[in-house]
């Protein structure tokens, strides 16, 4: 028998993101009016659902959730290294109002996804517009509030397949999307559908770890339990990082520690 789904009003009334705002009002007042915006939840639950009827891997808001850490951490270790944010060279604001836009993409990046998976990045364009005036309402006035919303809009549109980032910030949540690949983040799809190279390659990724760089300002560690997790890190991790603008900021490898390999498969049919 299957389990009924949660109603709408109990899938949302779950919903909470958590993320640390290192002494960042803006962030701090972004993330507050995202917790208590019931329309934005019941997108998120709805493009969980479509993400479920095509028995894709998470899409719902643990997935923005953990987009969101990462990128922040991200981030934090490239400014401190040195690097400057776009709003903060463009627009001259500060590392503070970078965040916030790094914020808005994570969280509304997937949000086409309630409509349909096929060009979901273009329809979360006009589902953010439609969202960011009252996100941001407390964050920014006039005419730093539509520079803010133009910076996210430009975010979310930057993190699909062939997206070309202009900004350190969008870049940094194109990378940060493909950096949801932890084993168990795809265990729904593998236990459930047939398995394939996705799926395998998936179960392979055990941890993933961002820390600071030694020749880079950034070093990215991948933890495998099996050889099928090189497919995984080629076709997400290593393609959102080409183009990201991030290439000369970030090293990243990936490694199979294990004496012996992790059997993901016991027999493979067609």
């Amino acid at each position: 028998m299957i389990e009924p789904r949660p109603a709408p009003r109990d899938a949302v009334a779950a919903m909470r993101i958590h993320a640390p705002t290192e002494r960042n009002p803006k962030l701090a007042r972004f993330l507050e009016a995202a917790n208590a915006s019931t329309a934005l939840k019941a997108r998120w639950h709805v493009q969980q659902v479509t993400a479920e009827r095509m028995d894709m891997n998470d899409h719902s808001w643990v997935h923005l959730q953990i987009v969101l850490n990462r990128a922040l951490h991200l981030f934090r270790l490239l400014h401190r290294a040195g690097l400057q944010s776009s709003v903060e060279k463009d627009y001259s604001m500060s590392n503070k109002d970078a965040e916030v836009v790094i914020a808005g993409g994570c969280l509304l990046h997937d949000l086409g996804m309630s409509i349909h998976r096929t060009d979901h990045e273009a329809f979360s364009l006009f589902l953010a517009a439609d969202l960011l005036p009252q996100l941001l309402e407390k964050v920014y006035e006039e005419p730093e509030r539509t520079v803010i919303t133009s910076e996210i809009l430009h975010a979310i549109i930057g993190h699909r397949k062939g997206g070309r980032p202009l900004t350190l910030e969008a870049g940094v949540v194109r990378v940060a999307d493909a950096l949801d690949m932890e084993h168990g983040r795809s265990r729904v799809a593998f236990e459930t559908s047939l398995p394939n190279i996705h799926s395998l390659s998936a179960a392979a990724i055990d941890e993933v770890r961002i820390v600071a760089g030694e020749e880079r300002a950034v070093r990215i560690e991948v933890e495998m339990n099996n050889s099928a997790g090189v497919f995984q890190v080629d076709e997400l991790m290593a393609n959102k990082l080409r183009g990201s603008g991030l290439e000369d900021h970030v090293e990243f490898t990936a490694r199979i520690d294990a004496e012996h390999e992790k059997r993901l498969l016991r027999v493979y049919q067609i």
